[in-house]
């Protein structure tokens, strides 16, 4: 199967309520171009670098997602177009991202990281630190960030039970979060192994690399 097959299997099996992110980080311009041509365009890359230069020459029409962990001091190279970032983890990082989008008359779109995993190697905010936090109004301080949800990694394991019970916590924190926030409305869960368990859990927007591109290059 070709990757544009791929790629359009899956977009057939999604509801039309979740949005595909094609996870193209480590990945050629051409691979991507592929995927461009065969209607995608929305990609997630983990690196600022290396989505800015792809950024740079690609169609227009594409929206970038941010998708890895980001340091505060790469954000400045992402501001001037990235559609939305998954992974703020810290308000430190939200502080940052509101002056650089401010510099760029831009209103940047971002989602809340949640920690879901039991692997102390995911980043993100403790579900119960993040419920006291967000119902605070501590977001209404930002005039140049759009919080939109909420992005949850699960652990990775091949145990579907766990992974069940990972997404139905994030899922839960996120409703509980809307009936303050109603205009959210992108939960952010599942990807390549696990992306349609994440849907049954209640996932909006999955991240998909690997069943697209195939193994990354490293």
């Amino acid at each position: 199967m070709s990757q544009a097959e791929r790629l359009q299997s899956i977009k057939n099996s999604l509801p039309e309520h979740v949005t595909l992110v094609a996870v193209s980080k480590t990945k050629p311009v051409e691979d991507l171009m592929v995927a461009y041509q065969a209607g995608q365009r929305v990609f997630g890359e983990n690196k600022a670098q290396e989505m800015t230069a792809k950024w740079s020459e690609m169609p227009e029409d594409i929206q970038w997602h941010m998708i890895g962990h980001l340091q505060s001091n790469k954000v400045k190279y992402i501001a001037p177009y990235v559609a939305l970032i998954h992974g703020v983890d810290r308000p430190e990082l939200l502080d940052e991202i509101e002056k650089q989008a401010k510099k760029n008359h831009r209103v940047i779109d971002c989602l809340l990281q949640v920690h879901i995993a039991q692997e102390s190697t995911k980043f993100g905010w403790d579900p119960e630190e993040l419920a006291l936090w967000a119902t605070a109004d501590r977001l209404g301080a930002y005039s140049h960030v759009r919080i939109k949800g909420l992005m949850g990694m699960a652990t990775f394991t091949s145990d579907e039970q766990q992974i069940a019970q990972e997404f139905t916590n994030l899922k839960s924190v996120y409703d509980q979060l809307c009936k303050v926030h109603t205009h959210w409305d992108t939960l952010s869960m599942g990807m390549s192994q696990d992306y349609v368990l994440a849907i049954s859990c209640g996932s909006t927007m999955v991240r998909i690399g690997s069943s697209i591109f195939g193994d990354r290059n490293y």
